[in-house]
């Protein structure tokens, strides 16, 4: 799988405190990569498709993009099959 690419994404750093839960909204298989913040929601969409993990996997390296992390620091906790997805910064 290629390395997402992400321009202009948002400043995430503050949410990188160890131990938070950070809840995102997914959108597989879009036209591209992106992140949005929405009233405090973030949103993130991924071209790769919803299976074997592929989406997950996008998602996970985008967000640690954006929060100035390495991608091996996040851990899905909850929405493994949803598009509702609660990932903890673990480092």
């Amino acid at each position: 799988m290629a390395k997402p690419k992400l321009r202009n994404a948002p400043d995430l750093s503050a949410c990188a405190v160890p131990g938070d839960a950070i809840q995102v909204k997914v959108t597989p298989k879009s036209a591209k990569d992106g992140i949005d913040l929405q009233n405090g929601a973030i949103r993130i969409s991924v071209t790769a498709p919803p299976e074997n993990g592929k989406a997950n996997e996008a998602v996970r390296i985008i967000l640690a993009a954006a929060m100035g992390v390495a991608p091996s620091t996040l851990t899905l906790k909850r929405g493994q099959a949803s598009r509702e997805k609660v990932f903890v910064y673990e480092p």
